[in-house]
């Protein structure tokens, strides 16, 4: 009788795997609307947002010939929330609408200075599609605008160009690591600067020197996407208060120990020589070496800044790996360089924005033994009072592969 009652309960329980193996609720990707970026603008009514779809084609990426299916496609309308413009937009658009591959949330300048911009922000952490990863970028124009003039030339797959834009444009220091968790988090903990992505499809006038651009500065030709990402937006308790070039934007990866940093190449101008400028690798293998006194006297904070670089050219001729004078002129020119810039950048943030994106506060919190008693301190109110220095140390590595140059008059002889 055991058997056959372990028997009944084994037949039982393989009759239930094949009905678990059952695809009742299997929807087709033909038969989806996979929104790839969504874009945030102010209203034409106080309570309403103007919001714009990227629709990318998943029939693109089949490999079959004859269809004549556009690789995208672009909506807006005006909507109350986030969450409902889903159902809305299905009013046109005949497919399920789903998250699924969310690239980026991107918002114009104009509504992310508005003092209601956090309130239709907040609306991502209510939906369980929208992922809290995904990059946040700010334009200077209208989002609706940006998406529609944003046209990638050798991507065709919209997804995966805003995925390589951004990866490489963080690996490259000139756009910050931004993403909704890390503003989020910052927004709430009311210490630190959050800094978004700054993109535009326009040109920028301001800045036209070397790095110290925003997004739209870089003057191009030729058959290529007229949108930039450069720089950064600063946001302060969930509402941009102001902007970053890109050369700033590198100098506050640069001051910031919460972040991974790649390698960055940049160029200076070479002390020798003011007609040539000099290509650098700089590499920050240690953590920055952050003391601060927030107790006893004069509130301060000292930041010593470990630089590796690795000097790519040298087109006065120099020679600097074979001169060690002139290779410590040039060592002391860039430390007094960045040092300055870093320092200009630092009292930027506390006389302009009267807050600091580096991270530092983090560091502070250590100096007190309660969480009440940093609070009582009120870490964002006490920065900009604060006496702040900060000190790069350099140390060179290679001066490329070919250290030795030839004598450019025995060359010409």
């Amino acid at each position: 009788m055991k058997k056959y009652v372990h028997l009944c309960k084994y037949l039982w329980l393989l009759m239930m795997i094949f009905l678990l193996s059952g695809c009742w609720d299997q929807i087709s990707i033909d038969k989806r609307a996979y929104v790839v970026a969504v874009g945030l603008d102010k209203g034409e009514k106080e309570d309403e947002i103007k919001i714009t779809y990227l629709i990318s084609n998943p029939e693109l990426s089949k490999q079959q010939g004859g269809s004549d299916e556009p690789p995208r496609e672009i909506i807006s309308f005006q909507t109350s929330d986030i969450i409902t413009s889903k159902n809305l937009a299905n009013t046109t658009i005949a497919k399920d609408i789903v998250y699924d591959l969310l690239s980026v949330m991107i918002v114009s300048e104009d509504f992310a200075n508005s003092g209601d911009f956090i309130r239709w922000i907040y609306d991502a952490t209510k939906d369980r599609e929208i992922k809290r990863n995904i990059p946040l970028i700010v334009t200077k124009e209208e989002a609706s605008k940006f998406i529609n003039e944003n046209d990638p030339k050798l991507e065709t797959r919209i997804h995966k160009y805003f995925n390589l834009i951004v990866e490489h444009g963080i690996q490259t220091g000139f756009i910050p690591d931004s993403d909704l968790h890390r503003f989020f988090r910052i927004a709430e903990a009311d210490a630190d600067l959050f800094l978004a992505i700054y993109g535009s499809a326009e040109d920028e006038k301001e800045g036209k020197q070397k790095e110290q651009f925003f997004a739209g500065g870089l003057q191009t030709e030729g058959e290529t996407n007229k949108t930039q990402f450069v720089g950064a937006a600063v946001f302060k308790e969930g509402r941009m208060i102001g902007r970053l070039t890109g050369e700033e934007t590198r100098l506050s990866g640069l001051l910031n120990n919460t972040i991974s940093k790649s390698d960055i190449l940049t160029s200076f101008p070479d002390p020798f020589d003011e007609r040539y400028r000099i290509a650098a690798r700089i590499i920050q293998k240690e953590a920055n070496d952050v003391k601060m006194n927030l107790k006893n006297g004069e509130l301060s904070i000292d930041v010593t800044v470990p630089i590796y670089m690795e000097i790519l050219s040298d087109h006065s001729m120099v020679n600097y790996a074979k001169h060690s004078g002139k290779r410590n002129h040039l060592k002391q020119y860039i430390e007094e360089r960045i040092t300055q810039k870093m320092n200009d950048l630092v009292a930027k943030t506390q006389e302009e924005y009267k807050g600091e994106p580096f991270g530092w506060s983090l560091i502070a919190r250590r100096q007190f033994s309660t969480i009440p008693e940093y609070e009582k301190f009120d870490w964002m109110k006490s920065y900009p009072n604060m006496k702040v220095n900060v000190a790069v140390k350099i140390k060179f590595g290679e001066f490329g592969r070919q250290s030795e140059l030839p004598s450019l008059e025995q060359m010409r002889d």
